[in-house]
């Protein structure tokens, strides 16, 4: 099956929706399908051969964060050759509704169209806004596919419109055989608390994991808090005072670098504040043996199974967070049942698990 992948956000800045469409096409590729992938990319941007890139993308905040999105005349030319020129059996369209190459692919499109939709927002004027511009091109989706139960209500909420549920994929393989990274590998008088995201968006929540620290360290005096993302901390670090020796800036790490952080730590902390439609870190931590600690907002639950594949804290609160830590690092008896039974569900969102059900949204769609 030839197949396009319209994915919205530029490659040039990865984030979870481009790393999604990376091993999806490598995942069709690998079952013999011909895919090419239209992204926002710079020209001189290292590319993988499948990915075709469509000029630059312009920052813009959406959701809680800068989404870099590619919309405008030069976009709308190349993606409408793009289309022209593939040859499709199906198209398949990452965020259709962004104001980026997905909603200029669909307004575009003819032939068999799969949509998969990433976000989860309580509310939203520009969803709201943009339906009217894309509703005739909207009915133009055969396949509608939400990574999480709170995309999909976000769709129905906004959009109408109703959709399978598929998660996000991972490499659970991958994770579970990762060596420690050596640099930050716990041991058993310095214990390891980790966290990844992007240092500069507040949703993240990296203050309340900040402000959990003091408390930690009262207990655990020689933690070492790994902190891995681009962008700057600023203030919160400055103001840390004395506990400020216990923080090591990882940076942005690699594929490799992120598995052997999750391998190597005491917990994992995800204090994110919200915006979150899924917890594809999570996955990912819990695949590669790490106790988690997140946040208890819906779509981290679910992951969690409600508490009992890790440990839930009220969002936003750093004292919560630091007794959640504690409780981790000290009863180690039911930490280790939580993450043999983590080890043991993540493998329903294992790519191979995930693939088979996109191809059978493929399979209805086109009438295979």
């Amino acid at each position: 099956m030839r197949v396009g992948l319209v994915c919205p956000y530029s490659f040039d800045v990865p984030g979870g929706v481009q790393f999604h469409i990376r091993d999806l096409a490598g995942e069709l590729i690998e079952r013999g399908h011909d895919v090419s992938v239209l992204a926002p990319a710079e020209e001189e941007t290292p590319l993988p051969d499948y990915v075709v890139a469509a000029g630059r993308s312009v920052p813009i905040h959406y959701n809680g964060s800068v989404a870099r999105l590619s919309f405008g005349p030069l976009a709308a030319r190349r993606t409408r050759r793009w289309l022209s020129e593939g040859g499709f059996d199906l198209l398949h369209i990452h965020e259709p509704i962004a104001p980026s190459l997905g909603m200029l692919a669909m307004l575009n499109a003819h032939g068999p169209l799969v949509a998969t939709f990433h976000s989860s927002q309580t509310a939203s004027r520009a969803l709201r806004a943009a339906y009217p511009l894309v509703r005739a091109s909207m009915e133009k989706i055969a396949g509608a596919i939400s990574v999480s139960e709170d995309a999909r209500r976000t769709l129905m909420d906004h959009l109408g419109v109703d959709s399978v549920i598929i998660p996000n994929g991972v490499h659970v393989d991958y994770f579970a055989r990762a060596r420690p990274d050596p640099r930050w590998q716990a041991t058993a008088d310095r214990p390891v608390m980790a966290f990844l995201g992007r240092l500069d968006e507040p949703r993240k929540g990296l203050k309340a994991a900040l402000a959990a620290l003091p408390l930690i360290r009262a207990v655990f005096g020689g933690i070492r808090f790994v902190i891995a993302g681009a962008g700057d901390a600023g203030e919160a670090l400055d103001a840390l005072g004395p506990e400020r020796s216990a923080v090591e800036l990882a940076g942005s790490v690699l594929d490799a670098e992120k598995a052997g952080l999750f391998r190597g730590c005491s917990v994992y902390v995800a204090p994110q504040l919200g915006g979150e439609s899924f917890g594809i870190v999570l996955v990912e931590a819990m695949a590669a043996g790490a106790p988690v600690v997140a946040s208890d907002l819906p779509a981290f639950a679910r992951v969690l199974d409600g508490g009992a594949l890790g440990r839930l804290f009220a969002v936003g609160d750093g004292t919560a967070l630091a007794r959640a830590v504690i409780a981790t690092l000290t009863e180690s008896q039911a930490t280790e049942r939580q993450t043999a039974a983590a080890a043991r569900a993540v493998w329903r969102y294992d790519w191979s698990s995930v693939t088979e059900r996109i191809l059978a949204v493929y399979d209805t769609v086109t009438g295979r």
